[in-house]
């Protein structure tokens, strides 16, 4: 992941991703009175026609995809990287606005909005860039998601019972697994399913993938660190059951035994927009002291801002 500065074309056309449930309405309404003001033309997919006032355009997603020249993401990080996955394709800036809870993607709060399309559509901003993951099935069947931000991950349906899987890299049998779930995620997404199943925290400037196995009962035990050009192939054993794909939490397809699932990372995939690195990673790493993270309290108060934290002198380290 890195950064760089960017700008939006005259005259743009702004796509709108929107949550399936939460209340964004005022924010669509903040970005439709703005865009009137600013020649900016606002578009949103035919199927968030019913979550959206009735005087945005709607359109087709390829046309959504062809059309737009940056997304807005009204939501949280599921919000964003379904906005991320669906212009992978044809990479746009993406700012992500926070209607959620944790957010490690999304950058601004919904009063902070106005401010920022101006910005946006200014080219005031850097582009931070995210690499994702791409899957394929060896025997050609297609999968309903097959770009990942997070994570890939292969469990069994509901969660029934274990996995048995075959790791190979660049072509040499790696060992096998046999656990509850398999997950293989970017850096960004270490902090996700990786992180809770005992796997480390990836700096997100690094060119890796890393594959954790949840609940490990026999074969690899430990989560393993893959460089950036590595060619993974995971195949479902030929005695084992058969295995569902879930792409960023998506349901993407199902593995029958013997099948083999090839996953290569892809750089450059993801353009987010950030207007303070700084500031938002600070944040970040106040959202991963949430995970348990060990830092003192003094280090926690230096992540939080001046005009927010208490008068006097900081509490003593312990």
């Amino acid at each position: 992941m890195s950064g760089h500065t960017a700008g939006v074309t005259r005259n743009p056309t702004v796509g709108l991703v929107v949550h399936p449930s939460r209340a964004v309405g005022d924010s669509v309404a903040t970005i439709l009175d703005w865009a009137r003001t600013h020649a900016v033309r606002v578009v949103a997919r035919d199927q968030d026609r019913d979550r959206i006032a009735q005087e945005v355009e709607t359109v087709p997603d390829h046309r959504f995809v062809a059309q737009v020249d940056a997304v807005v993401a009204l939501g949280g990080d599921g919000t964003m990287l379904g906005a991320m996955r669906l212009v992978v394709e044809h990479p746009v800036p993406v700012l992500g606005v926070n209607h959620g809870h944790l957010g490690f993607l999304v950058e601004i709060t919904p009063d902070a909005l106005e401010q920022a399309l101006a910005r946006m559509v200014g080219g005031d901003f850097t582009v931070e860039s995210h690499s994702c993951l791409v899957a394929d099935r060896a025997d050609g069947e297609p999968l309903r998601t097959c770009s990942g931000f997070n994570d890939i991950v292969l469990a069994q349906q509901r969660r029934t019972g274990t996995v048995s899987i075959d790791l190979t890299v660049n072509d040499q049998p790696y060992g096998y697994y046999r656990c509850d779930a398999l997950v293989v995620a970017t850096p960004s997404g270490s902090t996700a399913y990786n992180y809770a199943a005992g796997g480390p925290v990836v700096s997100p400037s690094t060119r890796t993938m890393v594959i954790t196995p949840v609940a490990p009962m026999a074969g690899i035990g430990r989560s393993v660190v893959l460089g950036a050009d590595d060619r993974v192939s995971l195949r479902i054993a030929t005695d084992g059951p058969p295995v569902d794909v879930d792409v960023d939490g998506t349901p993407s397809g199902e593995l029958r035994p013997g099948r083999a699932l090839t996953v290569r990372r892809r750089e450059d995939a993801g353009r987010v927009v950030r207007f303070s690195a700084s500031r938002h990673a600070k944040r970040s790493q106040l959202k991963l002291s949430l995970l348990d993270l060990p830092m003192r309290r003094d280090q926690l108060l230096e992540l939080i801002p001046e005009n927010l934290r208490p008068p006097g002198p900081g509490p003593e380290a312990k």
